[in-house]
Order: structure tokens, then C-alpha cells, then sequence
């Protein structure tokens, strides 16, 4: 498989309509739609949770609910928040999150469901290390078998910064990021450690080199 990843075109993630329904959710049965996430981000946001309350967690979740494309088995699709759900899933297998319906298909096959996310750009097949694209059964059953991508850390890191700006509608706009700075020589780092690759990926990400990607700052 190639390190170098170059990811599809892609259909923005529509936001919720200003009158379309917010549903509850079982964080628990929501698919995945990428097989990692960045652990340092996971673990942040486990710490931001614990000290809210339930009701003020609960409004949290409704300012952000999730997209979702839904089957004709009901089964649901998440294709954005995998970062906060998976810290929530892990303080409290039970919790509840609010969704909206971008895609209903009428259709009961799981082939046939990811050949739409895919012809969307709402698939992310490459594993912790960037190898792929996968195929969709390397796709995690739900949020708590997910891997870690130390990649996807560090650029979280940098985006909270300010060195990379968030662009919401773009998806994977993090790890497309992660797989330029893969790609650059940096100091070994993990996610419980970013520190020896911060210095040389805030040059990276600033340089011209790094322009054409959407994000730049």
C-alpha cells in the first residue's frame, strides 16, 4: 500500500436545515466512517467533559449534532464528531447524542452504502501508519475499536493553536494534513507525547510548501 495518500474529490457535509429534526441517538450503535482518530484529541475532550454536568453535556451535543446517512435497516452512518463521541462512549457506554439525516438509502446492502459515502468523499480508508485506502471491512464495528493516528494528534494540536484554521465542511480536512506532515522527516512522537515534533511541524505547516491545502495559514 502507499504512504502517499491522495484522497478524492468530496461533497461538503451539509449542515442541518433550520427546521429539519434533531433525533437522539445511541452513541453505541453509530458506524464509523474512518478507521482512527487522534488519542491526544480524545483525551482532551474526556477532560472538558468530566467537569461539565449531564444537562450541560446534553446541550453540547445538541449545538453539534451529528450528519448521518441512514439505510433501509435503520442502521446509521456518522460522518463527522468521531473525536468527541468516542471520548464520550468511553466515559459512559450509554450516553445519547442528537443526529440529522443527510442521505436515506433504500437500500439494506453495506456494499451498497459505502459506494455512496465513497462517491461522496465521506469515506477515510487509511489506517494509524496511512496505509490504504483499506477495504470497508477494515472500517471499526463502532467508536471504541477505533485505532490511533499520531498524525491526526499532532494536527489537532496545531489547529488549536491557530497555525492550522478549521475548515468544518471539509471532510477528513485533519487528516489530509496529517498525511502532508507523514510524509516530512520529524522527530519521533506519539500522541501521549507530542512535544519533540511541534517546533518542526509549526515551520512545516507555515511554509509555502504547505499552501495548497485548504487550512493554511
Amino acid at each position: 500500500m502507499s504512504l502517499k495518500v491522495q484522497l478524492p474529490n468530496y461533497r461538503q457535509i451539509p449542515k442541518p436545515l433550520s427546521n429539519q429534526e434533531l433525533f437522539k441517538i445511541k452513541v453505541r450503535e453509530l458506524k464509523p466512517t474512518q478507521i482512527c482518530v487522534g488519542f491526544s484529541e480524545v483525551w482532551a475532550r474526556q477532560e472538558e467533559f468530566q467537569k461539565e454536568s449531564n444537562k450541560q453535556t446534553s446541550l453540547y451535543l445538541k449545538k453539534r449534532p451529528v450528519p448521518l446517512v441512514k439505510n433501509k435497516n435503520h442502521e446509521l452512518w456518522m460522518l463527522d464528531r468521531h473525536h468527541r463521541l468516542k471520548a464520550l462512549i468511553e466515559l459512559d457506554s450509554n450516553i445519547d447524542a442528537f443526529g440529522y439525516i443527510v442521505s436515506e438509502l433504500n437500500t439494506s446492502e453495506n456494499h451498497e452504502v459505502y459506494d455512496y459515502l465513497s462517491q461522496q468523499g465521506w469515506l477515510h480508508l487509511y489506517d494509524s501508519r496511512g496505509r490504504g485506502p483499506k477495504e470497508t471491512k477494515c472500517l471499526p464495528s463502532n467508536l471504541l475499536k477505533m485505532e490511533d493516528d499520531p498524525y491526526r494528534s499532532l494536527v489537532w494540536k496545531l489547529k488549536k493553536e491557530g497555525i492550522i484554521l478549521p475548515e468544518p465542511l471539509i471532510p477528513y480536512h485533519e487528516f489530509r494534513w496529517g498525511n502532508w506532515l507523514r510524509r516530512r522527516a520529524l522527530p519521533p512522537f506519539n500522541s501521549k507525547n507530542l512535544q519533540p515534533a511541534l517546533s518542526t511541524a509549526r515551520s512545516l505547516v507555515c511554509s509555502k510548501a504547505a499552501s495548497h491545502l485548504s487550512g493554511w495559514n
